[in-house]
């Protein structure tokens, strides 16, 4: 992260983009490509600001459950 002035930004967009506390996988990555940060940054501070990821794209956390 560049400056505290971004981690602010990214803090206020993740929580902007969150939906009941809740960060899609795909927004995650999203984000990620438009700020020009890893992923790893993001999934941090959604930590940070309380915020969950969910949907996870390699079927992590029982998105795509058996049948």
């Amino acid at each position: 992260m560049k400056s505290i002035a971004n981690h602010e930004e990214l803090k206020n967009k993740i929580i902007e983009l969150a939906k009941q506390g809740k960060l899609t996988c795909e927004d995650a990555h999203q984000l990620a490509e438009s700020e020009g940060v890893s992923v790893v940054i993001i999934g941090k501070v959604a930590v940070e600001v309380g915020v969950r990821i969910c949907d996870c794209q390699l079927g992590c956390f029982g998105k795509y459950k058996e049948r």
